[in-house]
C-alpha cells in the first residue's frame, strides 16, 4: 500500500512540473495610447493594402475641429517582427497565405494585448476583409485602449462620493480633476491644463420621455444640452456656451454599463468670446430610474491636438456603473 501511495505522489509531482513547464509567462505590453503596430511586408504596406489600412484606421477621428487620425500607425516589416516589437498593446498583422479570414486574439505576445490578424490569398482578398470587418477591428482596438486608459486613471481617483450618491452611479475620475460645481442634480468637474486650457465633465439626468425616437432624437439631445449649459455653466455679461451651429453634430449608438446610450459628438462655442472646442455627450438609458443619465466631456485647448484629450474624457465616461 505504501508503494502505491508513493507512486501516486511521484506521478502527481511530475504532472505539476509538466504543467509549470507549459505555462506561458507574458511580459507587460507597451506603447502610446491609440498607436497601432501594423505588421506587414513593405510591398503590401506601400501599395493598395497599405492604402486600405490607412483609409480605415487612420481615418479622421469623429467630432474634432481639425483632422486627426483615429489611430496612429507604425509599420513593422514582417521579417523584423520579433522581440520588443511584439510587445505593442494593439497589433494588426497582415499575412498573405493560402487561407482566408480574420482572427482577433488577446494576450498573444504580451499582456494586456489585442492582435488582429488578417489573412488572404491575394491583395484584393486582404483589402476586402479589412473593409468588411472595419467596425469589428476598430471596436476591438478601441476597447483595449479604453481599458488601458482606465488602468492608468485608476492609480489615483477623485473622491466624488457625494456626486455618485446624488446621481446614483459610480465613475472613475482621476484625482487631477476637481469638482467645480455641485448641485443636487448637476455636477461640473474640471481639469486645468497649461495656459487656461481645460478638460471638463458634466453630469445630470432628465426624464426618459424627453428624447423622441427617429429624426428628432438629436434635436432633443442638443436642445437639452444647450438648456443645461446656458443655466449651469457660468459666463460673463450674459455670454453662454452653446452647441455650434456651423458644425452639425453626429449621433451614434453606444453601450455603457450594458445599457443602450446615445453618443453625440459635435462642437461647442461661446459667442463673442472666441472660445470653442469639441464635446462628446452620452445619454445613457436608465429604465429602472425612468431617466437618461447624461455624461458629457468637452475640451478647450486651442492650437493643440485634441484626440487624446477627448479620448480620456470618453474613457472616463465609459467607466460609469449605474446603481
Amino acid at each position: 500500500m505504501k508503494h502505491i501511495i508513493a507512486l501516486f505522489c511521484l506521478l502527481l509531482v511530475l504532472s505539476c512540473d509538466e504543467k509549470k513547464d507549459n505555462v506561458r509567462y507574458l511580459s507587460a505590453s507597451s506603447g502610446n495610447i491609440n498607436s497601432i503596430s501594423v505588421v506587414a511586408d513593405n510591398l503590401l504596406w506601400e501599395d493598395k493594402v497599405g492604402e486600405a489600412i490607412r483609409a480605415v484606421l487612420a481615418a479622421p477621428a469623429k467630432g474634432l475641429p481639425q483632422e486627426e487620425p483615429m489611430f496612429s500607425l507604425k509599420q513593422i516589416p514582417t521579417p523584423v517582427f520579433d522581440g520588443f516589437a511584439t510587445k505593442s498593446r494593439i497589433i494588426l498583422k497582415i499575412e498573405k497565405t493560402d487561407s482566408t479570414g480574420i482572427v482577433i486574439r488577446d494576450n498573444v505576445y504580451a499582456k494586456p494585448q489585442t492582435v488582429v490578424t488578417v489573412k488572404g490569398k491575394t491583395d484584393q482578398e486582404i483589402i476586402n476583409l479589412i473593409k468588411e470587418n472595419e467596425l469589428k477591428i476598430i471596436d476591438a482596438f478601441t476597447k483595449r485602449e479604453v481599458e488601458e486608459k482606465l488602468r492608468r486613471i485608476n492609480k489615483s481617483l477623485l473622491k466624488d462620493e457625494a456626486m455618485e450618491n446624488a446621481l446614483g452611479f459610480t465613475i472613475d475620475i482621476p484625482s487631477a480633476y476637481k469638482i467645480g460645481k455641485a448641485e443636487d442634480d448637476f455636477f461640473w468637474v474640471r481639469k486645468g491644463l497649461s495656459n487656461n486650457k481645460t478638460m471638463d465633465l458634466m453630469f445630470y439626468s432628465y426624464p426618459l420621455d424627453s428624447i423622441r425616437q427617429g429624426d428628432s432624437t438629436i434635436v432633443d439631445i442638443i436642445k437639452m444640452r444647450d438648456k443645461i449649459t446656458a443655466s449651469e455653466i457660468p459666463g460673463e455679461d450674459g455670454i453662454i456656451m452653446k452647441t455650434e451651429d456651423a458644425y452639425v453634430p453626429s449621433l451614434f449608438e453606444a453601450i455603457i454599463d450594458n445599457k443602450p446610450a446615445y453618443e453625440t459628438r459635435g462642437m461647442w462655442e461661446i459667442e463673442g468670446a472666441y472660445m470653442a472646442g469639441p464635446f462628446v455627450n452620452y445619454a445613457i438609458e436608465d429604465k429602472v430610474n425612468n431617466r437618461y443619465l447624461v455624461a458629457e466631456g468637452y475640451v478647450y485647448a486651442p492650437s493643440l491636438d485634441k484626440r487624446e484629450y477627448v479620448f480620456e474624457l470618453e474613457s472616463i465616461i465609459k467607466s460609469i456603473k449605474i446603481k
